[in-house]
């Protein structure tokens, strides 16, 4: 039998509009499952003109009767856990249920500080552009082998055990390295504890609990956080995340196996966006990119930075698909590209007087190309109502061939507007 679980990743930098994505896919998913990053997500949803903006939260939460799920490969802040929650009730939103893996490492108080000490300390010119959420540092206990996992905040006796020598050992980084105050015990210790009564009814084994949900067919969505090109492996090192971004993560912070997979789906935009540092060879700082951004409104969901803003990377996307293993694309952001024509498209790097047709391994050597651009025809006519593709003008339809021919990754939904009815399906949702 053909197993039923869907794979999302971002295809480039991030903030190509995964949770629009999920949330289109949504009424057929039983179950939604984040399993990498943590707080330095942000996926915005916009359902009946109203903005929800999740950062931990599966982006499946606005669907009452599903399932949600925070998988063992997350960093979870539960400050942030429990505000999102709040918010949903706040708002009286129906809303799925939610299990969280007991294996999932905890964002503490000292992750936040030590990630936005580090970062200040790296100065002008070496910062990496994390957003201080603590992920990075949280990350670092998690493969040290010292980091607290959920299942620690649930018994008060062994979160003290675990966090009297953490904490005197990131006291001392903090004061000695970095000239920060010392972090007393129990405002430490209290808080987490707080922690472990609230978050108890939600702490489930997921890696089991998915493993029936896959055995019994239901439909299963994992949903990566940023993108492949942030790949800690894979992404433009050392300008990256500190998670697996990839399709591979999904499976490491799971449980479920590459053998339940039905297929994979990238999206991504149809332009170029990055936030932070980090080489971006297609970022156009002229009007063109200035219009995207604005068009686009390009501004960080989880920072509020504005984004940087360029061409289509077809190399990058190349790199992408073959990394992912893509099944399909998910194009976002068409209608963006309204009335910004000519539009250029970069098909190939130069490097030294040499043209580079693979994405390069070096980051160094991505800091140095020129992009070599082909140039394709724009269009004026607004696309916000367009339900199929024969209804879009023919250099929109042209422009999303031209993507499907470069990349021989079939197209299978163009978001030609924010909102959730603002799509056309090309195959990828069923009828």
């Amino acid at each position: 039998m053909k197993n039923n679980v869907d794979l999302l990743v971002g295809a480039q930098w991030g903030d190509e509009g995964k949770g629009k994505v999920v949330d289109l896919l949504g009424g057929d998913v039983d179950i939604f499952v984040r399993y990498q990053g943590g707080a330095n997500a942000g996926h915005t949803v916009i359902a009946d003109g109203e903005k929800v903006v999740f950062h931990l939260l599966p982006s499946g939460m606005l669907y009452p009767g599903k399932l949600c799920i925070l998988g063992n490969g997350l960093v979870i802040d539960p400050e942030q856990f429990l505000k999102e929650i709040a918010n949903l009730s706040e708002k009286q939103q129906d809303r799925a249920r939610l299990a969280i893996s007991p294996r999932a490492h905890v964002v503490m108080p000292y992750h936040k500080i030590l990630d936005q000490a580090q970062e200040k300390a790296r100065g002008k010119g070496r910062k990496i552009g994390t957003t201080g959420r603590g992920i990075g540092p949280c990350y670092v206990d998690k493969y040290s082998r010292c980091g607290l996992r959920i299942e620690d905040l649930l018994d008060a006796d062994v979160l003290r055990d675990r966090l009297t020598p953490l904490l005197e050992e990131k006291n001392q980084i903090l004061t000695r390295l970095y000239g920060e105050k010392p972090l007393p015990f129990d405002e430490v210790y209290e808080p987490a504890r707080q922690w472990g009564k609230t978050l108890a009814p939600y702490v489930d084994d997921v890696a089991a609990l998915l493993r029936r949900a896959v055995d019994d067919g239901q439909h299963v969505l994992l949903e990566g956080a940023q993108a492949a090109l942030l790949d800690i492996d894979h992404g433009t090192y050392p300008y990256v995340t500190s998670s697996s971004t990839s399709a591979a993560g999904a499976f490491t912070g799971t449980g479920l196996s590459p053998h339940d997979l039905n297929r994979v789906i990238a999206v991504a935009k149809a332009y170029t966006t990055r936030v932070g540092e980090g080489p971006m060879p297609t970022e156009d700082l002229t009007e063109a990119g200035e219009t995207l951004r604005r068009n686009g409104g390009e501004f960080g969901a989880t920072t509020g930075r504005p984004r940087r803003c360029g061409w289509l990377d077809l190399v990058g996307l190349k790199y992408s698909m073959a990394l992912n293993g893509a099944d399909t694309i998910a194009l976002t952001k068409l209608d963006v590209l309204t009335g910004i024509g000519p539009i250029k498209v970069c098909v190939a790097y130069e490097y030294e007087g040499e043209r580079l047709d693979r994405f390069p391994v070096s980051t160094r050597v991505l800091e140095a190309v020129k992009p070599i651009y082909e140039t394709l025809p724009g269009w004026s006519d607004d696309i916000a109502g367009c339900r199929t593709i024969d209804s879009l003008p023919q250099a929109a339809q042209d422009y999303v061939r031209y993507i499907e021919k470069e990349l021989n990754v079939p197209v299978g939904l163009i978001a030609v507007g924010a909102d959730r009815d603002q799509a056309i399906n090309c195959g990828l949702l069923r009828s």
